[in-house]
Parts: structure tokens; sequence; C-alpha cells
């Protein structure tokens, strides 16, 4: 992880993430984006999320990546994903 060679020493889970997804470069992808994995379905409603009290990741580094990269859904359909389940992009909203 980028974030990490520039002294982060973070880990898996260490900013509360429910999902770990790789293959995708979710801050440039619009709110609104909709994702499957199984029978799952996600919809992105927010990138990045203020550090408010400034984590220890902010103390350690001088830098949070919760308010660049952060990403939050909403589950529009519910099921289990295991590890190693493939995410895709269904849909994205049209920009007008």
């Amino acid at each position: 992880m980028e974030f990490n060679a520039r002294g982060g020493n973070v880990k898996d889970g260490d900013f509360g993430e429910n999902l770990l997804v790789s293959g995708f470069d979710f801050k440039s992808l619009p709110v609104g984006t909709i994702f499957q994995c199984g029978e799952v379905v996600l919809e992105l409603t927010q990138i990045g999320k203020k550090c408010h009290q400034h984590c220890e990741i902010f103390h350690r580094v001088g830098d949070c990546i919760m308010p660049r990269e952060g990403v939050f859904t909403r589950v529009l359909h519910g099921g289990v994903i295991k590890e190693g389940d493939e995410f895709v992009i269904t849909s994205q909203p049209v920009e007008l």
C-alpha cells in the first residue's frame, strides 16, 4: 500500500472497513456507481470522510487517507460475500 510506504504502518481493518476490494480506483468513480458481487448489490454513496479528531494514523504520519479514499456504500440487495468473490460495476450514473 502506498500509504505504508510513507510510514503509515497500517494493516487490513485499521480503518474499520467491512470489505477489502482490489482492482478499482474507487475515489475516481462517481457517487451512484452500482457494484455487484454474487447476489449482493451495493451503491457507492460517499467518497471521503473527515478525520475529525486526527486519528492515531494521522498523528503517526501527519496524514490520513480517509478524507480522500474512504468509500461508503449502501446495500441494495444483501447476501454473502466470500474471499475471492468477483466484484463488478453494473452501472454508473450518467453525468449531464
